[in-house]
């Protein structure tokens, strides 16, 4: 069969690459096009556009942006068009793929969506648009089953993919070696992988980092950047900058200051205490606040429904509160082995791996019924 799959941002390229991995498993004439990045693009098939090329973040820089936007959703369906696909996988990226998912059902083309859109944070009614326009959405979250059930919208919970990643990862044995490491502490930053947000945080974990002489800190650099990006907040800090190597850098931190987003997730999921922090336009955090309708932004504290790692927003997230949370998680031994503990409890609430697997399976049954 042939799949079109349109991922907007790493996170995205991550799990559509397991995903890819997972359908030529059970369709051996698996074809593949799409929109996503590297990872994607190792599975094999036909790389359209990079995902470093769409990923916007909050409602200013939308606007700001809104012209290579309109370019990007007219290339995209003007290509799915011209291919014409026999299933149409969007993951996560939601301003741009319900748009996307519209046009493809008009179409007549199977639209499957793998990591639902967060529509429970902030206008919960775009369920209407979407038990129109989406004919089969898989969750990755326990509580959105019982959400879309409320709106009368059956899914498919398969469980996290996150799960699946960081349980085929294994471990460079050489790890400290290879990247000449001293023996000191890790303490792991990772700053995100869009441009908006590692100008805003990478400074002030640039600037914590200065004045801690007993830990030393390892950037994880975005895929979609090189060293002489990273260069202007790095050079001379003495700072180390490691490409493809997240999940070592977890495996062997101390402790991290986390982004807010799919990597909050995985730095639980390696039982590392983190800082999470998010900083915005001003603009874009106004209208957020008046809209979204959840009391937190970590993915680690939204499927716990509970304050498990601290969030810096904004003004609070500053090189002095990072300071202050980051000698917590490291020195106050009760405050780590409660956070700890949490993480085993959403261990627990995860489930098992196996999204990948489950989800091609489900997209080739669907598909195959038509």
């Amino acid at each position: 069969m042939k799949y079109y799959l349109v991922a907007g941002e790493a996170s995205g390229d991550l799990h559509g690459a397991n995903l890819m991995k997972a359908l030529k498993q059970q369709d051996p004439q698996a074809e593949f096009r799409f929109f996503g990045g590297d990872l994607m693009l190792a599975e094999g098939g036909e790389l359209v556009k990079h995902y470093a090329d769409m990923a916007f973040m909050g409602f200013a820089e939308v606007i700001i942006n809104l012209r290579t936007i309109l370019k990007n959703l007219k290339a995209c369906k003007n290509d799915i068009t011209s291919w014409q696909p026999d299933v149409l996988v969007l993951i996560d990226f939601p301003g741009f793929n319900l748009k996307i998912a519209e046009f493809a059902k008009a179409k007549g083309i199977l639209v499957c969506y793998y990591i639902s859109p967060k529509v429970w944070a902030w206008n919960q009614k775009r369920v209407i648009k979407i038990k129109r326009i989406i004919d089969h959405l898989f969750c990755i979250l326990p509580f959105e089953v019982d959400f879309y059930k409320r709106w009368g919208m059956q899914v498919d919970y398969v469980g996290n993919p996150l799960l699946d990643s960081v349980t085929a990862f294994e471990p460079d044995k050489d790890f400290y070696k290879k990247h000449q490491l001293s023996n000191k502490r890790i303490i792991a930053l990772l700053p995100g992988s869009r441009k908006q947000e590692i100008s805003r945080l990478l400074p002030d974990m640039v600037a914590v980092a200065k004045n801690w002489s007993e830990d030393q800190f390892i950037v994880a650099g975005a895929p979609s950047f090189d060293h002489t990006y990273y260069d202007q907040y790095l050079k001379g800090t003495g700072i180390k900058l490691l490409f493809n190597a997240t999940y070592d850098l977890l495996n062997n931190a101390r402790a991290a200051i986390v982004a807010s987003g799919t990597a909050t997730l995985e730095t639980a999921l390696f039982n590392v205490p983190q800082v999470v922090v998010y900083k915005g336009n001003n603009i874009s955090i106004s209208i957020a606040r008046a809209l979204i309708k959840i009391r937190f932004i970590s993915l680690v504290n939204l499927i716990m429904d509970d304050t498990v790692v601290k969030e810096l927003i904004q003004q609070d997230c500053n090189p002095q509160k990072i300071k202050e949370e980051l000698e917590l998680i490291l020195n106050n031994i009760e405050y780590r082995n409660k956070m700890l503990s949490n993480y085993h409890i959403l261990h627990e609430k995860m489930g098992k791996p196996g999204a990948s697997v489950k989800t091609a399976g489900l997209i080739i049954k669907y598909a195959t019924q038509q």
